[in-house]
């Protein structure tokens, strides 16, 4: 391509991409609601308020999550509302919770669907996993007078360290399912995903989808994110990955307040502008 038509290209792109409405995601393993030890979720959960009341996502999904948990979080948040299953089909387990303002989006359609050889059964498990794992899934409108559609999915591999290959299985089944749910739709993905950068589960996701932060124009915070409440990560095993999107900034939020963090992880987010047209029908 000779410079004149490239540079033509470039300026379509940004102008595109300058009109386009703007999403703030954010993935984040809450750790579920303990009453016991030295980080309780009464003493945790005021401290998760703050941080997405200053933060103030567009859209979170939530790993490890309990229903009464997503109940405090929309009563002290009401400009949110939440939804999803847990792992067994029900509301008494560990949730895929996802989180939205209703004010920035309209939620379409949503479903789930488990990590496993036969994912329209509920609780089912393959691949030697100890848990069930699912992925919650939604198709979203953005609020406006250009609206824009877009797939989000939310995920938790599993977590044993002989998991490797269950994760890189789970990683295939998802991305295999992006076309399904997706067709051409804009997509992001958010997980603790349990696997590095270096493993098989992320490569497959990279295959498919752009790691958020590495294509970020901006970053802010760690690149690690699992700290086990210390406050010090050791791995970076939280995402977002996207498609159809440009990313203009990620940030991994350390917000604390004294000693008591949130949750063991630091959540992920980043803000993304829409780089297709594509409308609701």
């Amino acid at each position: 391509m000779s410079l004149i038509p490239r540079l033509g290209a470039l300026l379509a792109l940004f102008l595109l991409t300058a009109c386009a409405p703007s999403l703030h995601v954010m993935s984040f393993n809450v750790r579920y609601p303990s009453d016991q030890g030295p980080q309780p979720w009464a003493v945790r959960r005021p401290v998760m308020v703050n941080l997405i009341r200053e933060a103030r996502p567009d859209l979170i999904g939530t790993q490890e999550l309990f229903q009464r948990q997503g109940d405090d979080l929309v009563r002290a948040l009401p400009g949110y509302r939440w939804f999803g299953r847990d792992r067994r089909g029900e509301h008494a387990d560990e949730h895929m919770g996802i989180f939205y303002r209703p004010d920035r989006l309209r939620l379409v359609h949503s479903g789930d669907f488990w990590l496993s050889d036969t994912p329209e059964q509920p609780g089912s498990m393959s691949w030697g996993t100890d848990l069930p794992r699912l992925a919650s899934w939604g198709i979203f409108d953005t609020r406006g007078a250009r609206p824009h559609r877009f797939l989000f999915i939310d995920t938790h591999l599993a977590h044993r360290e002989q998991d490797a290959a269950a994760r890189a299985r789970a990683a295939a089944l998802i991305v295999g399912q992006l076309p399904v749910l997706a067709g051409d739709l804009p997509i992001i993905l958010a997980g603790d995903m349990n696997a590095r950068p270096d493993s098989g589960a992320y490569r497959a996701f990279v295959a498919a989808l752009a790691d958020a932060r590495e294509h970020a124009a901006r970053r802010r915070g760690p690149k690690m994110t699992f700290h086990d409440f210390t406050g010090v990560p050791d791995r970076r095993i939280d995402y977002l990955f996207t498609r159809g999107f440009a990313v203009i900034a990620a940030e991994t939020h350390t917000y604390h307040q004294g000693s008591v963090y949130p949750s063991d992880h630091f959540p992920v987010s980043a803000t993304l502008r829409f780089t297709s047209d594509r409308r609701p029908n």
